[in-house]
């Protein structure tokens, strides 16, 4: 393997540090066409990032953007074409990739669980893996239903239960190791109401306890709600960042859902975006460029398919 290749993880423990740094991720996949002929996508492209203990930090993008696949690097769940990821909670540097997952509750947007599990067992079987005590635990479990509002299907087979129901189980999963960071992909994607509630719920909570929440989401009011800061990306780069009280400075919109819009015109080349802001154009002038244009919908979901450099 390439040096490059290569993607390093750190975990240190105690003290108040920054708790998980993404530095000039690239991911590129090689997609076989017809006639053996290869294309090269850039997934994602020189992204730098950094989310600091006790704050949530939302990642929005079109489909396509490269959300999955940034999340998958920080979540040591995919190695970078290029760049490194760096996770810190103290002083005493952790190396072993098990003992760093232990660390991490990571949550896709497909993930598949034990249908005939209940929500229970399957946490049982988690902490046992885990290496946790039986006592600790049970204790974990009654926590979790509670806090996730799951005691009325905690017993009930998974295959049974509902959407809202069965994304409130797979959060559960990664709650059982109380890990420091949080990773979710669209955790509210298509819920109802209460379902959605108990999660968002679940993350400001988490955040008063000083935990990192690192999560995509397409709901624009959503993560003008509840994150400290907005990082934006297309064609797999950042087109801007900041609170959302920034965001509205830079742009002049009030709307989220508006500096979104803007801000994809503006990085397609629309000549002034929607708001004819010099500042705003130079943060994003190159977001449109070296990017291979960006991925469809059906592209992102073919991902696992390319062969990878």
């Amino acid at each position: 393997m390439e040096e490059n290749d290569r993607m390093e993880v750190i975990i240190l423990m105690k003290g108040n540090h920054n708790m998980i740094m993404a530095d000039h991720l690239v991911k590129t996949f090689i997609k076989n066409e017809k006639k053996n002929r290869k294309s090269e996508i850039k997934a994602v492209d020189d992204i730098s990032l950094t989310v600091r203990e006790g704050e949530i930090v939302g990642i929005l993008g079109p489909n396509g953007a490269g959300k999955t696949t940034l999340l998958r690097m920080m979540s040591k769940l995919m190695r970078p074409t290029d760049g490194q990821v760096s996770i810190r909670i103290g002083a005493e540097e952790i190396t072993d990739e098990i003992e760093i997952k232990r660390h991490i509750g990571y949550l896709s947007n497909n993930t598949k669980l034990y249908g005939r599990l209940s929500t229970r067992e399957l946490l049982q079987m988690l902490g046992t893996i885990y290496g946790i005590r039986e006592k600790t635990v049970e204790e974990r479990i009654a926590q979790i239903s509670q806090v996730l509002s799951m005691d009325a299907f905690l017993d009930n087979r998974i295959e049974k239960l509902s959407t809202g129901q069965t994304q409130r189980a797979s959060i559960a999963r990664c709650l059982v190791h109380d890990p420091q960071v949080y990773i979710f992909d669209e955790p509210t994607l298509g819920l109802d109401i209460i379902s959605s509630a108990a999660i968002i719920d679940f993350m400001k909570r988490e955040r008063e306890r000083g935990k990192t929440v690192l999560y995509s989401t397409h709901y624009m009011e959503e993560a003008e709600y509840l994150c400290d800061r907005i990082v934006m990306i297309h064609h797999g780069r950042i087109i801007s960042e900041g609170t959302p009280g920034e965001l509205r400075s830079k742009t002049g919109q009030n709307s989220l859902r508006d500096i979104f819009s803007g801000l994809i015109l503006s990085a397609d080349g629309s000549k002034e975006g929607l708001f004819g802001n010099g500042e705003l154009q130079d943060d994003i002038v190159s977001a449109g460029s070296g990017a291979a244009g960006g991925m469809s919908r059906q592209t992102a979901k073919r991902e696992g398919m390319y062969d990878e450099r």
